[in-house]
């Protein structure tokens, strides 16, 4: 695999934790600079490591995981984006931000988004390619990614107000539904 290749795969792998990414900086009041990083790196690593089980399952549950990675995905997202337009209802702002960040959210959010890169990282078990590299690539594309998109979003958030974490939540809907839409027709 070329590095042209290897980089718009990794990119292409990045886009969905990144639009995740601007509804959890839509969420969030004023997030800073280290917050979003951290925000990134998580979703980084995590997004690092699903294509490295995917590639070590090779060929064993590949059928499996390409059947139903684009459900898991669909319901995790439209369970976490539900639960954001819920709480946009119910909670004042400064319990929304904090609800949008706890950890066990952002890691379910970033698995729901990195459950593709585990299929990739099974189809890349039969092709000439550097697993190490290319995960380490996916997983520096996504953290540069989420950390740009965090801060995108919370301007965003700024401009929307009280709408923010309802749009957030909308967001994750969409992104799932576009992941079943795309494996559906596919």
């Amino acid at each position: 695999m070329t590095y042209t290749a290897l980089l718009f795969l990794a990119l292409a792998m990045s886009t969905d934790a990144f639009a995740a990414a601007i509804a959890k900086g839509a969420a969030l009041r004023k997030p800073t600079l280290p917050q979003a990083l951290r925000i990134g790196l998580l979703f980084g690593c995590i997004e690092t490591i699903t294509p490295l089980i995917g590639w070590a399952l090779g060929s064993l549950a590949a059928d499996a995981i390409r059947q139903w990675d684009h459900w898991i995905a669909f319901f995790l997202l439209l369970g976490l984006g539900g639960r954001m337009i819920w709480l946009s209802f119910g909670a004042d702002q400064a319990e929304e931000s904090a609800a949008s960040q706890k950890t066990v959210v952002l890691v379910l959010t970033a698995v729901a988004t990195s459950i593709d890169a585990m299929a990739v990282g099974v189809g890349l078990a039969f092709v000439d390619v550097a697993i190490v590299h290319a995960a380490l690539a996916i997983g520096v594309s996504t953290t540069v990614m989420v950390t740009i998109g965090v801060l995108l979003g919370q301007r965003l958030g700024a401009v929307a107000g009280r709408n923010a974490e309802r749009v957030g939540g909308v967001v994750l809907i969409l992104v799932g539904t576009t992941i079943l839409i795309e494996h559906l027709s596919a």
